[in-house]
């Protein structure tokens, strides 16, 4: 039986997407104010920094994988005007929900559309940039989520992959520490629920390093592919090229 890891616990595959469904089920609700607490709003700048590190201008296409409630695609809309495109996307319907609201109020218009990150359901090189942002851990099998966003970027295209990474060692312990006693609690008091911020922790652990991360993109068809470490390396862009 095919076997994945949801956080530090062995479960089958077929069974992970299900569970992490009902992490986001859960948290969808609070989610842009624990993502405020838990970085002191820094989730903010890291996102802004992601989507200038892509050069995406007036006019061109562009794809947000697990898109949640909609911070990446907005920043996006913003940069492709008009005359350009943005779809959201993610496989969660409740965090799909928020961000296709939020986007409205905001006066964006977005497509939102529900898919699997293995399985994405666009043609083959229609777009100019794809994003995922802290979003790549949660997928079962991240080489078919790479080859994906491969196969959809046109050539000239970039595809950037913010995410959770290797800390500095020095901070580790600190930032162990915190992982598992402040955000369980934080989100024990302002979600109601502990288990799925235990769940993040350790999925953050599990997650590829730097340098694996980027191997694994090469391995996927892309070139040049380029790791800016945040916060001491506790978050990582990746940018793969397409040519």
């Amino acid at each position: 039986m095919d076997r994945t890891h949801f956080g530090f616990e062995q479960v089958a595959a077929y069974d992970k997407a299900r569970r992490v469904r009902g992490v986001f089920d859960s948290v969808a609700g609070k989610y842009d104010l624990m993502n405020d607490l838990l970085s002191a709003g820094m989730h903010r700048l890291w996102k802004r920094f992601a989507v200038n590190a892509t050069g995406v201008r007036a006019g061109m296409r562009v794809l947000d994988i697990a898109g949640g409630t909609g911070d990446l695609a907005r920043l996006f809309a913003d940069r492709v005007g008009a005359s350009g495109e943005v779809v959201l996307t993610d496989i969660n319907h409740a965090m799909l929900a928020a961000g296709r609201d939020r986007l409205i109020n905001a006066g964006r218009r977005v497509p939102a559309v529900q898919c699997d990150a293995e399985r994405l359901p666009f043609a083959s090189a229609r777009f100019d940039c794809v994003s995922i942002a802290f979003g790549l851990r949660n997928v079962t099998h991240k080489e078919a989520a790479l080859a994906e966003m491969r196969r959809v970027l046109r050539p000239g295209g970039v595809a950037a992959v913010l995410e959770f990474s290797k800390v500095w060692a020095p901070l580790a312990p600190a930032y162990d520490w915190y992982s598992f006693n402040v955000m369980p609690r934080v989100g024990q008091l302002v979600a109601g629920d502990a288990a799925s911020y235990r769940y993040l922790a350790e999925s953050i652990r599990m997650h590829p390093d730097q340098a694996t991360l980027a191997a694994m993109m090469e391995r996927a068809g892309f070139e040049q592919v380029q790791v800016h470490n945040l916060a001491a390396g506790a978050v990582a862009l990746h940018l793969g090229h397409v040519y």
